[in-house]
């Protein structure tokens, strides 16, 4: 489980849903002559060559996040770097093809099918006779049989991470010859092909210590196309060569780097030419396509962006003025300036030069982002409330927040279970249904949660929220206290990458507050009092400064348009006295603060001040009036332009909620009559983002989302916490009510998928046990038709029921898939067979640097 740049990668294998009623399961697959598993959304991008235009030789030095703790694939602690290594030195039994379909490898298998179904399951396995380990060793069924008594769990004394599918069997033995292996297993196991891949030699899984220990930092024994060399910690490198004893297609480069290089620096390695190929992040993808479009520009031109474009003439000349002139302390400190300037002008420049020799090849990665809603209390264990928030999102627009700005396709993700091209994907969505505000808010509705019900005052302790901190339940005085009032600017987060999306209004906006735990910790639950204290003291503040027309949009508490030309609300035509604009905003923060006695004064205020509305000039009014007929019903007289990252975006009839806008305007179709309660609190969920550099996009969708809900009376309190506890003290411990991170697909979903939507059970000691259901979501329907699908034979009746177990998990709404990651790489523009890889497995022996000369295929359009 991951979110952008943050998390554990390599849980998949690694060690509540409250759905009434009966579901109408959509009709599926197998049905249909159409395979609904269709084709992946984009392709892969790695400039294929053939072997024959690769010169042979030379270095590859790949980045990776950190070197790996562990080179042995079954341990916890097994990250992206150990399995790359895996993939190159040891034997697969099976690999990815380009459709995330997985394909039997010539180079360990002759064959493998399941010879017998009564009155057990076995496997004949059909080993390549020329198949050997580098000691010279043949592969054989003695390695086979430590893989599986290693992992198949009954042994603790081996410290594995998972047993899926090792556990099901019985035993293991020789067949004819040498070269057949035997596998029986005790229950049916659908998902056989899943199995040893990677194999371990028998040296590695023959007993306790060898597995634990023997296997972190060498190995001694490989069967790939590469052998292990050094494990460098020093200079942060893993180095593999060619393998002598390899029997397949010999490796085109002579040598394989991987290095330790951190994603913000990255940049700086590639310019500096110590990577050749690396995952990049949008704000780098940016930088490369900029160098290769002032490629013919020459050395010598000067560059229209970095930290000299904003340097106009104008400028240049007055930072000289002063640097010349009298005020010697201005003149000093002006010059040190241009010296800075002048360095980091120098310094980009260069760094554009050398990104000139690289290219960016993007795909989408087989991951997802998920929005996760929690349900094991608060607001969110009511299924109606969660189907609501699913109800209220726009997912094709969210898609395209992230993807669209960098030229992929933005499609949203439609199953749980697998991404499209996968055997096992079919999108049902359908059966929880599309955006639709009009249903979200009747399920709210239905719920109990009402608009402008009576909030009720309580006194508690406030506490910081975080890793040491209890939680609070949606809703909770400690949530509300951060609150600010609606269409307010709680923190504008504007650090967001060139060339990806970010939102319409770069911080948060509507009712959701955000606050910054840059520091490591959750602060949106300790600087409440204080940020709803300045955020109404700068308000008053403003609107005293003269009354200039305008007011923020969303903070008059009138419903917008639903639809344009439908319920639009009618626009206020007499301006306002300034004094009335306070009143709305304080009414509105007692309301999300639940402080009834500023929503008792500011209703006086309402009484003393609705002679003034009345005694207002007929001249004025007639002036807006004709405004208002000239620009068409619904306007204001003005359009407010929002220019958001890759366009601009039009706000008509009533703007962005937030936005200013000319007196008159109505309030935009999303945003709700008022806060939604029940019981006395507020509908408030605690959204947690990260706050890293690499996790701009993610938040761009989470302040998206927040709008979103802010249209159905949902408030958000957006916190962001810093990338290391966003996981482990946040999501794992369900210190969340919404929160955003993806799961990788597997080609395995009855096995792999089942730990993420199992119904969590209580533990021993009292605790629930979610495995990695971090929702707290789950039925028994779901977990049955898992043990039906993994225990089905039969492929296409095995994919049919992982289909159900889908449709019957959106109907729940403990999660809702967005959107593929994407997945941008930085390579070599003469590097071939590399890159954005898609779903496929790397082919390690094709990669290599092109002849001079030589040009890459052309790659198939997704």
């Amino acid at each position: 489980m991951s979110h952008d740049g943050v998390g554990p990668r390599a849980v998949m294998r690694s060690v509540a849903f409250l759905t009434a009623g009966v579901l109408a399961v959509p009709a599926l697959a197998g049905c249909s002559e159409k395979d609904p598993a269709g084709k992946p959304t984009a392709g892969q991008e790695i400039a294929p060559a053939e072997r024959g235009q690769i010169a042979d030789g030379g270095t590859l030095r790949w980045a990776v996040d950190a070197l790996p703790e562990t080179l042995n694939a079954f341990q916890a602690d097994a990250d992206a770097a150990t399995s790359k290594v895996a993939g190159a030195v040891l034997p697969s039994m099976y690999r990815l093809d380009a459709n995330g379909r997985p394909q039997r490898n010539p180079d360990y298998l002759e064959s493998a099918k399941v010879v017998d179904r009564e009155p057990r399951q076995v496997v004949l396995y059909k080993l390549n006779q020329q198949a050997v380990w580098s000691d010279g060793r043949e592969i054989g069924a003695a390695d086979f049989a430590a893989q599986w008594r290693a992992l198949s769990g009954k042994d603790t004394a081996f410290w594995t991470a998972r047993n899926a599918g090792y556990d099901r069997i019985e035993k293991i033995e020789r067949g004819a010859n040498d070269l057949e292996v035997r596998v029986t297993f005790s229950k049916p196991y659908a998902d056989w092909q899943s199995l040893f891949s990677p194999l371990y030699p028998k040296d590695v899984m023959g007993t306790p210590d060898a597995f634990n220990d023997g296997a972190r930092r060498k190995l001694k024994v490989t069967a790939g196309p590469f052998a292990l060399d050094t494990v460098d910690k020093d200079s942060g490198e893993v180095r593999l060569k060619r393998n002598p004893r390899w029997w397949g297609r010999p490796a085109k480069l002579s040598e394989l780097v991987l290095r330790a290089v951190p994603r913000d620096k990255r940049t700086a390695a590639l310019a500096e030419g110590k990577v050749d190929l690396a995952e990049i992040g949008s704000s780098e993808a940016h930088r490369i396509t900029l160098a290769a479009r002032d490629k013919g520009k020459g050395n010598g031109a000067p560059l229209a962006h970095g930290p000299g474009a904003a340097l106009t003439p104008g400028k240049s000349l007055r930072s000289w003025a002063i640097a010349h002139g009298s005020d010697e302390e201005a003149a000093d400190e002006e010059i040190l300036a241009r010296k800075k300037r002048g360095k980091a002008v120098a310094k980009y420049a260069d760094e554009q030069s050398s990104l000139r020799g690289f290219e960016v090849r993007k795909s989408l990665e087989p991951a997802f982002t998920q929005l996760a809603l929690n349900g094991e209390e608060g607001p969110l264990a009511d299924e109606r409330v969660r189907r609501a928030v699913a109800r209220a999102l726009d997912r094709e627009e969210l898609a395209r927040v992230v993807l669209k700005p960098l030229g992929l396709p933005a499609e949203p993700v439609g199953s749980h279970l697998a991404l499209s091209g996968q055997q096992a994907y079919a999108d049902n969505s359908g059966a929880l249904g599309g955006q639709d505000t009009k249903e979200a808010r009747a399920l709210l509705a239905d719920a109990g949660w009402v608009s402008g019900g009576p909030v009720k005052e309580e006194q508690k302790e406030k506490k910081a929220a975080g890793a040491g901190a209890s939680k609070e339940p949606a809703g909770s005085e400690a949530s509300e206290a951060s609150q600010t009032p609606a269409g307010s600017d709680s923190d504008a987060d504007s650090d967001t990458d060139e060339g990806s999306a970010s939102s319409e209004d770069s911080g948060s906006s509507g009712s959701s507050s955000t606050s910054d735990g840059s520091d490591g910790s959750d602060s949106s639950t300790t600087s409440g009092s204080s940020d709803s204290s300045s955020s109404s003291d700068s308000s008053s503040s403003s609107d005293s400064s003269g009354d200039d027309g305008t007011y923020i949009v969303g903070e008059d508490g009138k419903p917008g348009d639903d639809k344009p030309g439908e319920n639009r609300a009618p626009a206020l035509l007499v301006p306002a006295p300034l004094a009335e604009l306070q009143r709305v905003a304080l009414l509105d923060q007692a309301y999300v603060l639940g402080v009834h006695s500023q929503a008792e004064k500011a209703q006086k205020a309402k009484k003393q001040k609705a002679g003034k509305k009345q005694r207002i000039g007929k001249k004025q009014q007639a002036e807006t009036e004709n405004q208002r007929k000239k620009d068409g019903p619904g306007t204001s007289g003005k359009v407010e332009k929002n220019l958001a990252h890759e366009g601009r975006t039009q706000f008509q009839h009533g703007g962005a909620p937030g936005a200013y806008a000319p007196k008159g305007t109505a309030a935009p179709g999303r945003v709700a009559a008022g806060p939604l309660a029940k019981n006395g609190k507020p509908l408030t969920l605690r959204f947690v983002l990260p706050s890293g550099p690499g996790s701009q996009s993610l938040r761009a969708v989470g302040e998206r989302i927040a709008r979103m809900l802010e249209g159905i009376g949902i408030r958000t309190e957006i916190s962001k916490v810093a990338d290391e506890s966003y996981f482990k003290d946040h999501i794992a411990s369900g210190q969340y009510d919404l929160a955003l991170y993806s799961w990788p697909a597997s080609a395995f979903p009855a096995t792999d998928a089942r730990p993420i939507y199992s119904k969590p059970v209580p533990a021993a000691d009292g605790s629930l046990n979610v495995e990695q259901n971090y929702t707290r979501v789950g039925t028994d329907q779901v977990d049955q038709l898992f043990d039906q699908a993994i225990a089905e034979l039969d492929p296409g009746e095995s994919r049919s029921l992982v289909r159900k177990a889908d449709a019957r998990i959106w109907a729940a709404a403990g999660s809702i898939p967005l959107y593929q990651r994407p997945q941008l790489t930085a390579a070599r523009t003469n590097l071939a067979n590399a890159g954005a890889f898609g779903f496929q497995t790397p082919l390690y022996e094709d990669m290599g640097f092109l002849k001079k000369g030589a040009k890459p295929q052309v790659s198939p359009s997704s």
